[in-house]
């Protein structure tokens, strides 16, 4: 995703082959939701006669936003802050994304073959302390994990597979990093080193790494950024002759490396679901897979496309079934030439239509405000694009880059998204493959007038809030309009007179039949 090369203007086509519509991250480093107005009868509503979907209150959305630890872009703010200034920092974060109404937070633990946990594998990052491979003190993830869940919101450990650091001088890395032990591995490209993805030594290790984090850590997802063969940048060449000799077995140099990438996702996917089945995979691929002008069953688009420039076959893993989701960054606005919103997102719908992959837009909230873009100006192109998303079905939500910009609220956008998206909160889309299964219906559900108690449901990690209307209509199985709030505790306070319905959520959301409680 993006890097930390500056932006360059967006509307240029250079910023689609540059790099520039991304930071370093996923990679290190762009009609009023109000209540239903529909007019009820005082008797009970059926889901044939009354409970019609209401696409303005879509029950089951990801609403997520990316954490970005990579050159200190999010969080910690810099390097070498107290302990208690770091974890104030990633409450404000956590807070901002509730009081937004999202539950799904992508925390970047690896920028460069390195470690925001305790790892035997790689050394801690250089992004807590300031120095590569200093212990900090604290093992930082069960904190960011457990005050994500606290506060309901599904965690997602973001890794960078292939950057082993953001320096060409081997000698400044800890001696224990595996890029110093293993100089073999080591591709030199621009002022970066990658490792080598045409090794199995390569593959072997960033598997080992991910799948430690998925065994250690009660993590919801693993996931995956754009970064994978470097972004090109001219007149360099990504030396991996070597290893092509020796393991291409007749194909082409690019047919080899997008075999390469497609054997770790697969490889990936398989040993995170060994590991724990309930944890999803995924990656946030650049947003133009081929153009129509490269492949005829490509995007209408003339940028950069990932399939040839940096060898990421999304289209191959999800016919493979290979992640559980895509997320494609859609960085650019409605009305741009080279890779115009309107076309990609129906793009990308297409291509998980009739699949179990789900897919998530990637959205440009850190564009927002730049002046390079008549668009990025207005507040509302953001809102823009989920309305466009409302026509697609496929799309089950949206994750935006990044948290910085999430609390600061570049003008007003996120005010916008929540009033005309957000007004409802929204469980989370079930994938079946993942497994689980719903609760047991709370019991013992009880008021005393201003709040709402009730057992702790065994299995549960999360429970659902409903208020009827005064007609008794009961829709809560077909959308979100009388969804007040998905709480972590046996307990919801503020209530009014009213009837209301609680139902017990399990880590992928599967949902309880519901207990029924009138207060007043």
């Amino acid at each position: 995703m993006r890097t930390g090369r500056p932006l360059l203007a967006a509307a240029t086509l250079a910023a689609l082959t540059t790099g520039a519509a991304f930071l370093f991250g996923p990679g290190g480093a762009e009609t009023p939701a109000s209540g239903s107005t529909t007019k009820k009868p005082a008797a009970p509503a059926t889901a044939a006669t009354e409970c019609v979907a209401d696409a303005r209150h879509p029950k089951r959305q990801l609403r997520g936003v990316w954490i970005a630890t990579v050159k200190n872009i999010d969080w910690p703010s810099r390097t070498g802050l107290a302990v208690a200034r770091q974890k104030a920092e990633y409450v404000k974060i956590l807070d901002a994304a509730v009081k937004r109404r999202l539950n799904a937070v992508f925390v970047q633990v690896r920028p460069a073959s390195d470690a925001l946990y305790k790892s035997s594998l790689e050394p801690w990052s250089e992004y807590l302390t300031g120095t590569p491979g200093k212990d900090p003190g604290w093992d930082p993830l069960p904190f960011l994990v457990a005050e994500a869940h606290k506060r309901g919101l599904e965690f997602h450990a973001w890794f960078n597979p292939y950057r082993a650091a953001h320096d060409t001088d081997l000698s400044r890395l800890p001696a224990s990093h595996p890029a110093r032990r293993n100089p073999g591995w080591i591709v030199r490209y621009g002022d970066r080193l990658y490792y080598n993805p045409g090794l199995p030594q390569v593959r072997e290790h960033v598997t080992k790494v991910v799948t430690d984090v998925a065994q250690r850590y009660d993590v919801d997802g693993v996931h995956f950024d754009d970064y994978f063969y470097p972004y090109p940048e001219p007149g360099r060449t990504f030396d991996d002759r070597a290893a092509f000799a020796k393991y291409g077995k007749g194909k082409s140099l690019a047919a080899w490396r997008r075999s390469n990438v497609n054997t770790l996702i697969a490889q990936v996917d398989k040993a995170v679901h060994a590991a724990k089945g309930h944890v999803k995979f995924g990656v946030s691929p650049f947003g133009i897979w081929r153009n129509k002008a490269q492949d005829p069953s490509g995007s209408a688009t003339s940028g950069m496309s990932a399939y040839d420039a940096i060898h990421a076959d999304a289209r191959a893993w999800i016919k493979a079934g290979t992640v559980d989701y895509v997320m494609p960054q859609l960085y650019w606005p409605r009305g741009f030439r080279a890779a115009d919103y309107r076309a990609l997102a129906p793009w990308w719908a297409g291509e998980v239509e009739g699949g179990d992959v789900h897919l998530y837009i990637g959205q440009a909230l850190y564009r927002v405000g730049a002046t390079d873009d008549p668009a990025w100006t207005k507040a509302g192109e953001l809102s823009a694009h989920l309305t466009l998303n409302r026509k697609h079905e496929q799309v089950d939500g949206d994750v935006y880059f990044s948290a910085k910009n999430l609390v600061a609220n570049p003008l007003g956008a996120m005010d916008r998204v929540v009033k005309e998206h957000y007004s409802r909160p929204a469980l989370l889309p079930l994938m079946k493959e993942r497994g689980g299964s719903a609760p047991p219906a709370p019991a013992g559900v009880r008021s005393d007038g201003a709040k709402l108690t009730w057992n702790a449901t065994p299995g549960a990690r999360s429970y659902a809030v409903y208020r009827l209307p005064k007609s008794g209509a009961d829709c809560h199985t077909t959308d979100a309009r009388d969804l007040v709030a998905v709480v972590s505790s046996p307990s919801f306070g503020a209530v009014s007179p009213g009837t209301y319905l609680v139902t017990a959520l399990d880590r992928l959301h599967h949902e309880s039949k519901p207990a029924t409680v009138k207060v007043g």
